[in-house]
């Protein structure tokens, strides 16, 4: 449940297809203030990515199971 999970800056997470990401930091859209996680990827060119806080928070489907899509390591 998102109510339930809270994005720890500085943490390492795994997505659910396997890699790995450092959170950075919370951001807001400037537009819309809604909430982002700014993290880098942990592998390859170690790029910085933006994702909306609830899609990161969220469950996803995967071999007919729901699991969260980013897990704290």
């Amino acid at each position: 449940m998102i109510d339930k999970r809270r994005i720890k800056i500085g943490q390492k997470y795994r997505h659910f297809k396997g890699n790995e990401y450092l959170v950075l930091h919370l951001a807001k859209h400037s537009e819309t203030l809604e909430e982002l996680v700014v993290y880098q990827a942990l592998y390859g060119e170690m790029g910085i990515w933006v994702r909306p806080l609830e899609m990161f928070l969220e469950q996803v489907e995967a071999e007919g199971q729901l699991i969260n899509r980013f897990e704290e390591l």
